[in-house]
């Protein structure tokens, strides 16, 4: 199978799978990196290049042509919530969105 179509089956399954559900993910800065190190590992094995090879992340990305999968899920994020700001009132996104609970918590 040739790069092309390699990539190709990466940005339909691969990216989305990575994405999947992402919208709502409150992510640390551990986690964002085990998202980056997943993406680049499949890049790797899409080239043929290993870690002993010393490529750096960003001359794989520009070979392949992707883009940083921390950029697009917060992109994902942002595009999402304005999607659901344009939501009407009545629909369940939007008032999980707006919701406030009242009264204070228990104790412990």
């Amino acid at each position: 199978m040739n790069k092309g179509t390699k990539l190709r089956i990466h940005n339909i399954t691969a990216k989305a799978a990575l994405k999947f559900g992402s919208e709502v993910w409150v992510l640390k800065k551990r986690e964002e990196q085990h998202l980056e190190a997943t993406q680049m590992k499949f890049l790797r094995h899409l080239l043929g290049i290993t870690k002993l090879d010393k490529e750096k992340n960003q001359c794989i990305r520009q070979k392949t042509g992707a883009q940083n999968i921390a950029k697009e899920r917060k992109q994902y994020q942002k595009k999402w919530l304005q999607h659901v700001q344009r939501m009407d009132r009545n629909r369940l996104p939007k008032q999980a969105l707006q919701y406030k609970p009242k009264g204070q918590r228990d104790i412990g």
